[in-house]
């Protein structure tokens, strides 16, 4: 399902999907509309603007959360022009399965989407850089990634977008074995030992580090 309030857009996700083999169950403009469809069928995934009627503040994300809520097995993937960080991090920190978050001035390649929308539709993570980055930022008083070495920083950086341990050994050009030990420091410094599994891992250090 497709809710954003740009017919253009809109109408033009339609029908790229469509022509990918996805279907389109419900394409609206407004965030009360998509709860509306999703209860009258909850589909795979969600692809859902940040900013709708009627105020045009965070009307899709609060949708977003209350299909985590509600139907959690349904994908969110989140696509804007704007981070908006308490909604942001209340999503992101929820049930840690099929979360996405994308800037729409920093999707250069269809393909980009498209893989992001795969990886949500399965049950993964997919985080713009630059929406991490907004995310995790916080004084050095108070940030526990000062603890962090720069080779630390640089793999959670890309841990938090949603990548394996393999893909952050092939982007960082090191080994995978490297990338185990770094993230097991990652989590000792930030007292997280005790979350397993590929996409909590990144969600309980947004947790960790809240709104």
């Amino acid at each position: 399902m497709l809710a954003d309030d740009s017919t253009l857009l809109r109408e033009g996700l339609a029908r790229l999907l469509a022509d990918e083999g996805h279907e389109i169950t419900a394409a609206v403009g407004a965030g009360d509309a998509l709860l509306a469809a999703v209860a009258q069928e909850p589909p795979d995934a969600v692809v859902v603007d940040v900013r709708m009627p009627p105020t045009h503040t965070d009307e899709g994300l609060r949708a977003a959360l209350e299909i985590r809520r509600r139907w959690p097995n349904t994908g969110v993937l989140v696509l804007s022009q704007y981070v908006e960080r308490r909604y942001a991090t209340e999503l992101l920190t929820g049930s840690g399965e099929g979360i996405g978050y994308l800037l729409k001035d920093r999707v250069v390649q269809i393909d980009e989407f498209l893989d992001a929308l795969a990886r949500v539709g399965s049950g993964r993570t997919a985080f713009d850089p630059e929406v991490v980055r907004q995310l995790l930022a916080r004084s050095s008083h108070t940030d526990p990634l000062q603890r962090l070495t720069e080779r630390e920083g640089e793999v959670l950086a890309t841990m938090a977008q949603g990548h394996t341990n393999a893909a952050i050994a092939q982007q960082l050009y090191i080994s995978q074995s490297a990338v185990e030990k770094h993230i097991n420091a990652i989590f000792e410094k930030l007292q997280l030992t005790g979350t397993t599994g590929y996409s909590r891992r990144v969600l309980a250090v947004l947790h960790y580090l809240g709104s």
